[in-house]
């Protein structure tokens, strides 16, 4: 390292020699804000050949932490909240733990550049002090024999120094690897923010596909509670036929299993909702122990004037994590410059003002004004250590952001495929439903005129039941696309409700 320095007074040469060349700040190797979680569908397939079922696909909001966790509201009230999904998404957007990471990762962001801000503006202070002091000349190599002057002592003092800078002020003149390491930080929060807002497309993903699942649960359980009414009311014929000696016991124990068999499910699906409705008020930070109901359905809407083509075209202007990769690319940039400038002098300016003397009454101002230029000349290596791993995370950075146009674009072609499957499959769902509704009428008809049995009407039961079934999960599967749609395009606190509404 050479020195060059400009200076008045010694005080500040001592000062400027002791001063460290600056040094990159390195970034995270990724610069992708939902590392930490997602909110993602997933899908099963079920009943592959078998049955009379029409639905073989079985989706799920899969949730990571932190979406699926939240911060609860303390308040607690005996009541029964009437839940609208627009007060779910205040409430999530609000209490999810996601939200909540990523306003205190923009926090943290802020911070960062306040402190690579610091560097480049002047840093004062002030500072008083007294010494007493006593010195042995001896001890410090001053001795009589060797200055050859006779008399002089062995200790010196005690003396009194005193010294107050009213002010004491460092600047940086010039310094590129600090400039870089401001602009880094700059687009490092503005990716940061841009994170935040896709965290709310996820956690408006989370809250709907979980408010879609307790009223598809919920409707399971009405659909559920007809086909019990049904069962008992073939059960009640049975036994009554039986009474008048017009069928065989086998008949009645027949129905019976039956009316049983669905009663038990019907628990079975009422224990769902209640699992189900705890998951959203995970979600959303309900109160421990609060109960709720909910307040908004979504019937079969077809979705009509919305491309594929129109879709990308949102997503590419509106995806806020396409806009996060992009400045995190532009982060990485800065930063480089800024591992480059690492072999550039850099130049600082120091001064300060004050009094000093044998004690504040007997004290006189002095000033102290000096520059130091500082040229790297040899550091180890340590330069180009920092330049490679710039290097590498400007390189990763950029492969994300070609990664998450082909994200973009899997998303809303996926979505559309699945609202596609998910409309014929209502289509034929609901076809089936008035079918095995119309064969089980007709089965309970020849079971009440003598010319069938039981076994028949037990199964067209089952028909209906699968066929309820059927239908109910068509319409889950189809409004759950619209959510992932919205997601998939951005923005979709402003789009999710128009789409289930088929706008």
């Amino acid at each position: 390292m050479l020195v060059f320095a400009v200076a008045v007074g010694m005080p500040l040469l001592a000062q400027t020699n002791s001063v460290s060349a600056s040094q990159v700040n390195q970034l995270p190797l990724s610069g992708r804000g939902d590392a930490g979680g997602s909110v993602s569908t997933t899908q099963s397939i079920t009943n592959t050949g078998g049955g009379n079922s029409v639905n073989i696909v079985n989706s799920t909001v899969k949730l990571t932490s932190p979406y699926n966790g939240s911060v609860p509201d303390t308040s607690k009230t005996d009541t029964v909240l009437l839940l609208t999904l627009d007060k779910a998404l205040t409430l999530g957007l609000r209490n999810n733990l996601g939200q909540i990471s990523q306003n205190n990762s923009v926090q943290d962001a802020k911070g960062q550049r306040l402190v690579a801000r610091s560097a480049l503006l002047p840093n004062v202070s002030s500072s008083i002090g007294e010494t007493l002091s006593k010195i042995d000349l001896a001890a410090q190599g001053l001795k009589s024999s060797a200055l050859g002057i006779p008399g002089l002592p062995f200790v010196i003092g005690p003396f009194n120094f005193f010294d107050a800078r009213a002010v004491r002020v460092n600047q940086t003149v010039f310094d590129l690897v600090q400039i870089g390491n401001l602009h880094a930080a700059t687009q490092n929060l503005k990716a940061t923010q841009a994170s935040a807002m896709d965290a709310r497309d996820l956690i408006v993903f989370a809250v709907v596909g979980s408010y879609l699942q307790v009223t598809t649960a919920q409707a399971r359980v009405v659909a559920m509670r007809a086909q019990v009414e049904s069962s008992r009311s073939v059960y009640q014929q049975a036994s009554d036929r039986l009474k008048s000696g017009l069928n065989a016991r086998i008949d009645v124990t027949r129905t019976r299993v039956q009316y049983q068999t669905d009663t038990q499910r019907l628990r079975s699906e009422q224990a769902d909702v209640e699992k189900q409705k705890l998951n959203l008020s995970r979600v959303i930070g309900l109160p421990y122990g609060g109960d709720f109901s909910l307040a908004d359905d979504f019937p079969y809407t077809a979705l009509v004037d919305l491309s594929v083509e129109e879709a990308l075209k949102r997503a590419n202007a509106n995806r806020a994590d396409l806009r996060s990769a992009r400045v995190a690319v532009e982060a990485a940039e800065s930063a480089s410059k800024a591992a480059h400038a690492e072999y550039l002098p850099t130049l600082s300016m120091a001064g300060d003002y004050g009094a000093e003397g044998v004690n504040p009454s007997q004290s006189h101002g002095t000033y102290t004004v000096g520059a130091t230029l500082h040229v790297p000349i040899f550091q180890g290596g340590r330069v180009q250590g920092d330049i490679e791993r710039a290097r590498a995370t400007l390189n990763q950075r950029k492969a994300e952001l070609q990664d998450t146009f082909g994200v973009i674009d899997h998303d809303v072609r996926a979505a559309f495929i699945d609202l596609n499957a998910a409309a014929d499959q209502v289509a034929v769902a609901e076809s089936n439903v008035s079918l095995s509704k119309d064969t089980l009428v007709q089965a309970r008809d020849r079971f009440v005129a003598g010319i069938a049995d039981t076994v028949e009407v037990v199964q067209a039961e089952q028909t209906v039941a699968q066929a309820d079934n059927d239908y109910i999960n068509a319409v889950f599967e189809h409004n759950l696309a619209k959510v992932a749609l919205s997601r998939a395009m951005g923005q979709a606190e402003l789009s999710v409700f128009k789409l289930l509404r088929g706008k």
